[in-house]
């Protein structure tokens, strides 16, 4: 909020005074100069997102955000021998509009640069990777027993779902997007789903997310289709913190940021009724997404306690629900790949990449000209991920047996 004050009172001095722009530092300059005037993200220009997707919780048309603290000590990223990636990267990163580069083998950093006028201190905001994060903290609360079983009804957790298409969906189901509860995600269209429900008005007494969501019909009996549905993963948000009586972005901040050790505190944008859009919008460093990466390789270990249930990643991270594309899946929020690998993945180009069998995790920031380049840069980054375990091969002397 303090940063929010702060350059709306840039922007009336300014305005006021014709004073210089000396004083101000550059981003500032450029999220000032392009301020978006809409909080619909999706229908900002390029340099518009190019300037606030590193202060998206300084937007004055955004709502406030939470704090995801950092504790005290930091994960090391002790610099490794580079990587012989046969790919040219300065072409790779400017093609994709690359904001941070991270990649980490053997948990030593072993490529780390950065473009669009972005560093290592700043924050970028995650989109859709923070689908991983909250599905994460399902498993979290079922460690610690708020959240009984994956096959318990959404509604015995989120009461104002009852009497709607969810009724018989399962805590299982809503983490593989299977609810069979119609949902259109065309980031192009501005009637669709995920463009218009962040602005819905929410009936009294109801968060935002679940006024929505209760509303929309079914399509399919629960369990038997998959659709990529980013409300979901609001209300499993929703659903997390009535389980454990606290605000995701404190529970995250509990269970991995400050015990794992993250670099720096991130921030959760949050909806017009005051809960955290868990399916968007942490503002993290490259290097912290890489750290959860990280923590996610490590198998759930934070401080040297078990945050995740006895086998929940071997689960969460594989296949649970076909796609429609050969070789890939869908498990509790992560796009799995039959190599073992598998990913969190955000709009105009967020991600991060996890190779158990070679150590590797490659977080990434960006802003692609349009939200959803399947076609092209999406692509390109799947060759670069294999370029990358291509050069990991080569450095160890042998690829992982599939």
């Amino acid at each position: 909020m303090f940063k929010k004050i702060l350059i709306v009172v840039m922007v009336l001095v300014a305005v006021a005074f014709g004073l210089s722009w000396a004083f101000v530092d550059r981003d500032t300059r450029n999220l000032i100069a392009n301020m978006p005037t809409d909080a619909n993200v999706l229908f900002w220009s390029q340099e518009q997102r190019d300037a606030a997707f590193r202060a998206m919780d300084a937007l004055p048309v955004l709502a406030q955000s939470r704090v995801i603290e950092a504790g005290e000590a930091t994960w090391p990223l002790p610099a490794g021998e580079p990587l012989d990636i046969e790919m040219d990267i300065d072409a790779y990163m400017a093609h994709q509009r690359t904001a941070g580069l991270v990649i980490v083998h053997d948990g030593k950093l072993v490529l780390e640069r950065y473009g669009l006028d972005f560093d290592a201190q700043g924050k970028w905001t995650s989109f859709s990777v923070a689908k991983s994060l909250t599905s994460t903290m399902v498993g979290a609360a079922v460690k610690d027993g708020a959240i009984k079983s994956l096959d318990d009804k959404v509604t015995d957790y989120i009461k104002g779902l009852e009497g709607s298409a969810y009724d018989e969906v399962t805590v299982r189901q809503l983490l593989t997007m299977t609810s069979g509860v119609k949902w259109n995600e065309d980031y192009a269209d501005p009637n669709s789903d995920v463009a218009k429900f962040n602005n819905h008005k929410a009936e009294d007494g109801l968060d935002a997310t679940v006024s929505y969501m209760r509303t929309l019909p079914r399509e399919a009996p629960a369990g038997e289709k998959w659709v990529y549905k980013t409300g979901e993963t609001n209300l499993i948000g929703v659903l997390v913190s009535e389980a454990t009586g606290k605000p995701l972005a404190e529970y995250l901040s509990e269970k991995v940021w400050a015990p794992f050790g993250m670099e720096q505190d991130a921030t959760w944008l949050l909806g017009s009724t005051g809960h955290e859009i868990s399916g968007c919008c942490i503002q993290a460093s490259t290097r912290d997404f890489a750290r959860f990466g990280l923590f996610i390789l490590g198998g759930g270990v934070a401080d040297g306690k078990q945050v995740l249930p006895d086998g929940w990643l071997a689960e969460a991270t594989t296949k649970q629900a076909d796609i429609g594309a050969p070789g890939r899946g869908y498990g509790f929020q992560w796009w799995t790949n039959n190599d073992g690998s598998f990913a969190a993945q955000g709009i105009f180009g967020q991600g991060i990449f996890i190779d158990p069998a070679r150590k590797l995790v490659i977080a990434s920031n960006g802003n692609w000209p349009i939200a959803s380049d399947w076609e092209d840069r999406g692509p390109q980054r799947e060759e670069f991920y294999k370029a990358v375990q291509k050069a990991v091969d080569a450095k160890t002397g042998s690829a992982p047996t599939i």
